[in-house]
């Protein structure tokens, strides 16, 4: 495991984040406390120290697990969490969103869930688009300035607002965010047109969300069985015969250089420069997701699946590459400017 800065904060964590949406359940789609404790075992010996929860997970177990599972050793750890939403039934206004109260509140409470005194790094889980950035960003700069968090992170917010706030705070002297979460993977790349240039420009961490697109890049869709039992099973992940065919790709890649499909969908995820967050259910998921560790891509795999998996950037960025519009932006100059601003 190598380790990656934070953004533009000295934070070190590991280049692949453990996900704990899966902790403490026994629903089928999540795993009871033994195997959560054995894959969290298992990730902190291969090198992990980023643990990526939320307040709403597992109706509030994961934050206690994973507490538990970080006490005997909690300085080793990154341990992040998330407010913004609420638990399911309940029936109050201020019980949701990212106005200052219910920040204080879901802090205070994740952090008695935890048993922790701080948390390494907290994020706004979703834009409200009620509250005002300025409230946000104060808000949370409190918070810092309590010592009850050490940095922050956004996530599944537009690149236009994570601009604004980071602006606002930079000139008001507040914290600024490190980091952003977003649905990155082979099926889900729309995050390239803003998101991408706006983080290297501002030097925010990118973690990936579902970087397997909810497993439908691990394999288990596309080999074997039923085309229609297939389609059935994740019928809810809106299957089309494009992703189906990114994913027929990605087990192509993976046959040839004799690994998983997952590994290769996670190895082209942590190649875009971007931290992937495995959400795992089992120990033998975890093992394969690590393994993705030891992948490269080479360059004509990554030209495969880059091309199967292209999108449009859309008004204004192929308008920026037509040849008479960078010829009258440079005076004609462009093939002798080196410009390390270009827009990519």
């Amino acid at each position: 495991m190598r380790y990656k800065l934070l953004g533009r904060s000295g934070l070190r964590v590991s280049e692949i984040c453990l996900g704990a949406m899966t902790f403490g359940s026994d629903e089928g789609w999540c795993a009871d406390k033994s195997e959560s404790r054995a894959m969290f075992d298992a990730y902190v010996e291969a090198g992990g120290n980023f643990i990526d929860t939320a307040d709403i997970y597992t109706q509030g177990e994961s934050e206690k697990l994973v507490g538990e599972f970080v006490a005997s050793d909690r300085e080793r750890f990154v341990v992040a969490t998330k407010y913004t939403n609420a638990f399911p039934g309940r029936n109050d206004a201020n019980v949701a969103g990212n106005q200052r109260k219910n920040l204080r509140q879901s802090l205070d409470a994740s952090l008695k869930r935890l048993d922790l005194d701080y948390i390494d790094v907290y994020w706004v889980h979703n834009w409200d688009f009620t509250t005002p950035v300025d409230e946000v960003m104060r808000a949370l700069d409190d918070a810092v300035s309590a010592g009850k968090i050490l940095y922050i992170g956004l996530s599944d917010a537009p690149a236009w607002v994570t601009s604004r706030a980071n602006t606002l705070a930079e000139l008001r002297g507040w914290t600024q965010f490190v980091g952003m979460q977003l649905e990155y993977s082979l099926v889900e790349r729309s995050i390239e047109r803003e998101h991408f240039p706006m983080c290297r420009d501002m030097d925010i961490a990118m973690t990936a969300w579902s970087p397997l697109a909810s497993g439908m890049l691990s394999g288990k869709y596309t080999r074997g069985g039923s085309e229609a039992k297939r389609l059935d099973t994740l019928a809810f992940h809106d299957i089309d015969d494009r992703k189906l065919a990114i994913a027929r790709v990605v087990d192509s890649v993976a046959d040839d250089i004799g690994v998983s499909s997952a590994q290769v969908a996670l190895a082209w995820v942590r190649q875009r420069g971007t931290i992937p967050i495995i959400g795992v259910r089992t120990l033998a998921q975890l093992h394969d997701n690590l393994g993705s560790l030891s992948v490269t891509l080479g360059i004509e795999h990554l030209a495969q699946l880059d091309a199967v998996s292209a999108i449009e950037l859309g008004h204004p960025y192929d308008f920026f590459t037509k040849d008479l519009v960078k010829a009258l932006g440079t005076g004609g100059m462009g093939d002798l400017i080196d410009n390390h601003r270009e827009c990519r």
